[in-house]
């Protein structure tokens, strides 16, 4: 039986990947806070999982990990991962985010080096503007050099926007579909207008549970290699409410709000990923569209307030 070690297993991405794994008769453990997570990303299948306290700001919890461990495959998608937010703990977005994924290779080199590694790099390494991106432009060069220099089979998946029903309220899809939800349930205390900075900001938006495939895709590779992960399309912030609403028969124009003075920072992200190398060498492409995805997001915020 196949072992893998996620790291950050009760994230939206750690849960999907865990929930694929699982599928494929992986013997999974996954990795939570030393002062707990919430745990509902897993809810339904966390009894099938090895749960390990690991502290991302101690190198010493992430090696024993790893010493006792020795996982076949090492997913490291723990991470402080809301951009704006990472000038508030800048110190602490550079360990978690950055120096973390150099203390699992490290312990990987030492003591496990059969173990496949998959980093999560995002799309802000073209243009990193905040703590977060610099980061995770830290880590992508690292697994990089650690790979060419120690003959490790370590990977970075450049990981566009992806979303789902367990994606954070912080992010901006989330928000809009939780409203809409909430709108049309009619929840007590529902704010009249939901307040947006940008109906024209465009963002590569994909589905999370077609990502986690292509990143154990990736560790299944003859050789170690990096890719872009992501849909190939560019839409607009305007277009996820137009879905959003018309999916329970509303009108978007009705209940959203511009006001440009809460824009968190420079858009730097209307670039979409290209997915060719992917595509050619793995056969991977995602399977949901844009207009699935945001209906997904509708039902399932739907469903929690029913």
């Amino acid at each position: 039986m196949p072992t893998a070690l996620i790291l950050g297993v009760a994230s939206q991405d750690g849960s999907y990947l865990a929930e694929f794994l699982l599928a494929k008769k992986y013997q999974v453990f996954g990795s939570v806070r030393p002062e707990g997570d919430d745990l509902h990303n897993i809810a339904g299948f966390k009894n099938r999982i090895c749960l390990i306290s690991v502290d991302l700001s101690q190198p010493e919890s992430i090696t024993a990990a790893i010493r006792k461990y020795h996982p076949d495959e090492f997913y490291h998608l723990a991470a402080m991962t809301i951009p704006a937010q990472s000038w508030d703990q800048a110190y602490l977005v550079g360990q978690v985010t950055g120096l973390s994924p150099v203390v699992s290779l490290e312990a990987i080199r030492q003591f496990s080096p059969h173990t496949r590694f998959f980093y999560p790099a995002s799309s802000t390494i073209y243009h990193p503007q905040n703590p977060y991106a610099a980061a995770k432009t830290y880590a992508f060069h690292m697994t990089r050099i650690y790979r060419e220099a120690h003959h490790l089979f370590a990977v970075n998946g450049i990981l566009f926007n992806h979303e789902s029903p367990r994606r954070p309220l912080d992010f901006a899809t989330h928000k809009i579909t939780s409203y809409v939800a909430a709108v049309k349930t009619k929840q007590p205390g529902t704010p009249p207008y939901l307040v947006l900075w940008d109906l024209d900001s465009r963002r590569d938006w994909g589905f999370a549970g077609d990502y986690v495939r292509a990143m154990w895709v990736m560790l299944q590779a003859p050789v170690p290699k990096d890719y872009v992960i992501a849909t190939g399309k560019l839409h607009s912030v305007r277009e996820v409410c137009e879905i959003a609403f018309s999916s329970v028969d509303l009108k978007w124009q009705k209940y959203v709000q511009i006001d440009p003075s809460r824009r968190p920072g420079p858009d730097t992200g209307a670039i979409a990923g290209n997915i060719s190398e992917i595509k050619k060498d793995l056969g991977w492409s995602p399977k949901t569209s844009f207009k699935e995805l945001i209906k997904m997001m509708v039902l399932s915020d739907l469903a929690l307030l029913s």
